[in-house]
């Protein structure tokens, strides 16, 4: 949890499908700027990767690719904000938007913050690390991680989601670790930029009522359209 925030069983849900198909999208049409061929844009391919990983429609991830190449005719412009602050019971939480209206995106956060607080830039940011994450799978059983990761030049690495392992690396060597897990056996599945906690919280320091209210408040913040991710201050 202490790297991305993700719902628990989102990806069951029809409405969340689509919400998640929206953001791939976007990071779909950034990548397709500097090419709409994924043999020959490592970012698109990565992208492309990840969506084909939770079935989008073919239609769809095609449509993403030729409107970010601008093949389509229309232009496609979106900002990047990031939004620092605090769930309830001052968890720290930093919000990563891709949005094509800053104003409407600011107002929706400062709502969405009441039930927390919105801090201003810099506030947050000083207690997370700006990593690079690699998400990769073993090609085979047996395949080390911490091997992998010395080889590859991955500055740390830790268990994810069914059977993956994250790979954490300073942000200028996402490029090169990335190309290099292959040789060691790892399969990469996404990779991208993002924040780590330097000093999480114990979820275990909270009860169930105040961490229910701190996951409430974090899946409404991800439920926005103009919400890429979500990194939180909690361990584990």
């Amino acid at each position: 949890m202490g790297a991305q925030w993700k719902a628990k069983g989102k990806d069951l849900a029809a409405n969340a499908r689509g919400r998640l198909f929206g953001k791939l999208s976007k990071d779909i049409m950034i990548a397709a700027r500097n090419g709409a061929d994924p043999a020959s844009n490592a970012r698109l391919r990565l992208v492309v990767e990840q969506a084909r990983k939770v079935s989008m429609p073919k239609e769809t991830l095609d449509r993403a690719i030729k409107k970010g190449a601008g093949l389509t005719g229309e232009t496609v412009h979106f900002e990047h904000v990031i939004y620092e602050g605090f769930a309830p019971h001052q968890v720290p939480v930093m919000v990563e938007c891709l949005t094509d209206n800053v104003n409407r995106a600011a107002s929706e956060m400062r709502v969405l913050f009441r039930k927390g607080q919105l801090g201003s830039s810099g506030s947050v940011a000083w207690d997370f690390a700006h990593v690079g994450m690699i998400e990769a799978e073993p090609l085979a059983a047996g395949a080390d991680p911490e091997l992998a990761a010395i080889e590859a030049g991955a500055q740390d690495f830790e268990p994810g989601e069914e059977g993956t392992t994250l790979f954490l690396t300073d942000p200028t060597d996402l490029d090169v670790v990335s190309r290099a897990l292959p040789a060691q056996g790892f399969t990469v599945l996404s990779a991208k930029l993002g924040y780590k906690p330097r000093n999480p919280v114990d979820p275990a320091s909270l009860s169930a009522g105040d961490l229910h209210e701190v996951e409430a408040f974090l899946a409404a913040i991800d439920d926005n359209d103009d919400v890429q991710n979500v990194y939180v201050g909690l361990a584990g």
